[in-house]
């Protein structure tokens, strides 16, 4: 996908100020098993078609509004994916300036994780909130 300069500057700007991580890295959390929030920050229409197993959703349009509700603790590990690693990484930006202190941005997001050939959920989605 082709973005638009005022948008690429604005996500590298975040991504001078947040920790990011690889799909690899989340993979290999997951396989041993280590306990982190998930967090899919796409549209509701892309986590539906399918999303990385155990992922809970919270889309842009609402992570701010909806975080302190869903997520209280501030120290909770929460790692976050999109589409390509762009609106998660402005969305933790976001989430520390809320007082998360343990954010990460998945830089490749769910291409990157197809792309690897990493396991998929497609059925369909879990209700919201899970």
């Amino acid at each position: 996908m082709k973005h638009a300069p005022g948008f690429l500057a604005l996500v590298n700007e975040a991504r001078t100020q947040i920790r990011e991580c690889t799909v690899a890295d989340v993979k290999a959390r997951m396989d041993r098993g280590e306990t982190f929030q998930l967090i899919d920050v796409r549209e509701e229409s892309e986590y539906a078609a399918g999303r990385i197993p155990g992922a809970r959703h919270i889309g842009r349009g609402v992570l701010e509004r909806d975080v302190e509700t869903l997520i209280p603790d501030p120290d909770a590990d929460l790692v976050l994916y999109c589409g390509g690693g762009y609106r998660s990484a402005l969305a933790a930006l976001n989430l520390q300036k809320m007082g998360y202190r343990r954010v990460v941005s998945m830089d490749g997001g769910i291409r990157g994780w197809r792309g690897a050939g990493y396991p998929e959920d497609l059925g369909p989605a879990p209700a919201p909130g899970v």
